[in-house]
């Protein structure tokens, strides 16, 4: 009796802090539609072809400060100009059937083509009321289709707070395996306020947007930890049920959060999160993150079978940066 009233007093709780006025405004031209939450922008659901995968960008929080990299759409000043692939928030994985799906960009030569896959949008299912239904492909080179993608992006926020609940539902059309990788699964490319400093030359981008190979730390002052304790560089590679980026901007403490799901393959995943702004989770990395993970990771998917990832990412804007204590809440009503 005590845990079902803990449990309705949790849902009572977020029904009211994440109570929010979500408008999609569609823009057919740019292949775009833009969230927008209590009559400000959030993020923009991005479909062009100049990408190979569709995502969400830019990303802001409740007060306007940008936290996601603006290269290689929009470069700003003192940005990296590594892994073009990672753009705003995205989810794809680096092994299927043999295909890259996660590092396809315009960097790719031709020749190479071959080896990579890309994620085609088809359409939007629904738009209404606080959730965004799209369906993709899932191709090779060829165009050939391995899988179908349903995505549910589930948006509210308060004053303070952004959420983004990401469901990915997806469809084999082919005989689709896939095997342990690093590179997965869903991510975002952060501000590089985000970053840890630089203790060598970097190619940064200067005043006049011309990248040049600097040392500059700026701003620079993120760090990462998650619900085992984990600080800096011992977050990757380990298991969490939820992991946080933190950096002071514009004032602003920012916390950014990862919230794995206890129903997705592998639960919990593992932290794909890098110094220079990646922060990734993981459900098919195994071996790649730990040599002592004694289970293969193998997905095998036969044509017309199901399998369904859900994540979600908190984004707060405070005067000081969310407690564990806190998240351990939403990650709580996450996983009821």
């Amino acid at each position: 009796m005590k845990h079902l009233l803990y449990v309705i007093l949790l849902l009572l709780l977020f029904s009211c802090k994440t109570s929010s006025n979500v408008e999609f405004v569609e823009n057919p031209d740019q292949k775009s539609i833009e969230i927008w939450i209590n009559k400000k922008h959030f993020t923009t659901y991005l479909y062009n072809s100049e990408i190979e995968k569709p995502v969400l960008y830019p990303i802001y929080t409740a007060s306007g400060t940008l936290i996601t990299r603006g290269f290689p759409l929009k470069p700003r000043i003192n940005e990296r100009i590594d892994h073009p692939h990672q753009i705003g928030l995205w989810f794809n994985f680096g092994d299927i059937n043999g295909l890259d799906f996660w590092n396809n960009s315009y960097a790719i030569a031709p020749e190479n083509k071959s080896h990579y896959g890309s994620i085609i949008f088809k359409n939007v299912v629904s738009k209404k009321d606080n959730k965004l239904i799209a369906v993709s492909d899932w191709v090779d080179n060829n165009g050939k289709v391995l899988l179908e993608e349903e995505t549910t992006f589930v948006f509210s926020g308060d004053n303070n707070t952004r959420i983004i609940e990401r469901i990915a539902k997806l469809t084999a059309k082919d005989s689709v395996t896939f095997k342990g990788n690093k590179e997965g699964m869903v991510a975002i490319r952060l501000d590089r306020v985000f970053e840890e400093k630089l203790n060598v030359a970097e190619m940064l981008i200067d005043s006049t947007l011309i990248p040049i190979k600097t040392l500059n730390n700026d701003g620079v002052n993120g760090f990462y930890k998650n619900n085992i304790g984990s600080l800096k560089n011992e977050i990757w590679g380990k298991r969490a049920v939820w992991t946080a980026a933190m950096a002071e901007k514009n004032g602003e403490k920012i916390t950014v959060v990862i919230l794995d799901n206890n129903k997705n393959i592998n639960y919990p995943g593992w932290s794909f999160a890098r110094g220079y702004g990646l922060f990734a989770l993981n459900n098919l990395g195994g071996k790649a993150f730990d040599e002592k993970y004694d289970k293969p990771v193998i997905l095998n998917l036969s044509p017309g079978e199901s399998v369904v990832f859900r994540y979600k990412f908190l984004i707060r804007n405070d005067d000081k940066f969310m407690s564990d204590s806190e998240i351990d809440k939403y990650n709580d009503s996450f996983n009821l």
